[in-house]
């Protein structure tokens, strides 16, 4: 098949990655790719040249609006609209049996342009108001929706999801989060360091159960960093960088457990599956679709603690250390494997196309 993938703009499509949204998005990419199928994608100019770049913007937005996601900032939005109107415009006139929509805009779901082309939405988020009518407005013929959960389909739809959504967990590649039979005795977390996704919370518990911890990943929210993480550094605690490839897979790997704090409704967690991948049990909080993830592989404890917060969460490590190192790993060769989700992807591509041409 042609497939346009379209993107999210802040960060690059390219290592290392910014967060989940852009290593799912890399993968697709190169699995489609690797499966014979003609991709364009359609993302930051920036991205990784291995793939067929067409640019929706000359460089992610981070660079050219540097800390003005959220802020409702004109400019960003203005400069974001235009590109993704023109990638839409193109992708509408470029002969594509399918999109694979992976942006966080309104643009690629309105019915005028959901008529063009048979698409696949794939929604990475909970259901903020920019995106919740236009959603539920584009259930048109040819246009199927994918939730990465089914806590996040229950998020979306609490009275029942309509039956042009489905549930795509997301998938890694074992191979490239290769398992080990053993640990280091120490605690990982691996993220965007943000307050949204608790690395004080990941700190605070490894000190209470004396486990060293290696934190590794972007620092997304500078002013967090230096208030809360930054001044908790040195002996036990350590940044480790932002790694990707074989090297964050070798620092994840060595691990005895792997902290995933999630204080948001996590629509999903790929971190924890590469982490179970390499066979490192998860401790943490049931957050979002925490659970329907980590399943048996882990042990997880509700957010509403309080104060007792980071002694709940250094019991659960406790707890998770005891989990058998395959245990995690099976979980994610049953369940969440790169193969796997590319074949839901190739099927779902197919059942919309069918779909826009009857």
């Amino acid at each position: 098949m042609r497939i346009a993938l379209l993107a999210h703009l802040r960060h690059p499509v390219a290592r290392p990655f910014a967060g989940g949204m852009e290593a799912q998005c890399w993968a697709l990419a190169d699995g489609l790719m690797a499966r014979g199928h003609d991709v364009v994608l359609f993302a930051a100019g920036d991205s990784d040249p291995r793939f067929p770049v067409d640019p929706v913007i000359p460089v992610h937005h981070e660079r050219s609006f540097p800390e003005l996601e959220h802020r409702g900032d004109a400019g960003l939005k203005a400069h974001v609209d235009a590109g993704y109107a023109a990638a839409c415009d193109r992708i509408a006139a470029g002969g594509f049996d399918v999109l694979h929509n992976n942006a966080l805009s309104r643009l690629p779901l309105e019915r005028r342009r959901l008529a063009g082309v048979a698409t696949v939405t794939s929604l990475h988020v909970p259901p903020y108001d920019a995106l919740r009518w236009f959603v539920s407005d584009s259930l048109v013929p040819g246009h199927r929706i994918t939730v990465t959960s089914e806590a996040q389909r229950r998020t979306w739809w609490p009275e029942g999801a309509p039956p042009e959504v489905s549930v795509l967990h997301n998938g890694v590649d074992p191979a490239a989060w290769p398992f080990r039979e053993r640990g280091d005795g120490g605690a990982v977390w691996s993220g965007r360091i943000a307050p949204i996704k608790g690395t004080h919370l990941a700190v605070a518990a490894a000190r209470r159960a004396g486990l060293p911890l290696t934190l590794f990943g972007s620092i997304e929210d500078r002013d967090y960093w230096e208030a809360q993480i930054a001044p908790q550094l040195g002996g036990s605690i350590r940044y480790g960088g932002h790694l990707s490839g074989d090297a964050l897979a070798g620092e994840i790997g060595r691990a005895s457990v792997f902290l995933f704090t999630p204080c948001w409704d996590e629509p999903f967690g790929l971190v924890a599956i590469e982490a179970m991948a390499c066979g490192v049990p998860v401790a943490g909080l049931a957050m979002g679709a925490a659970a329907e993830v980590v399943g048996e592989a882990g042990h997880l404890v509700p957010p509403d603690a309080g104060p007792a917060l980071a002694q709940a969460l250094a019991q659960a490590i406790g707890d998770a250390l005891a989990i058998p190192r395959t245990v995690p790993h099976a979980r994610v060769l049953r369940l969440f494997t790169r193969d796997r989700w590319l074949t839901r992807c190739e099927d779902l591509y197919a059942r919309a196309h069918r779909a826009a041409h009857g």
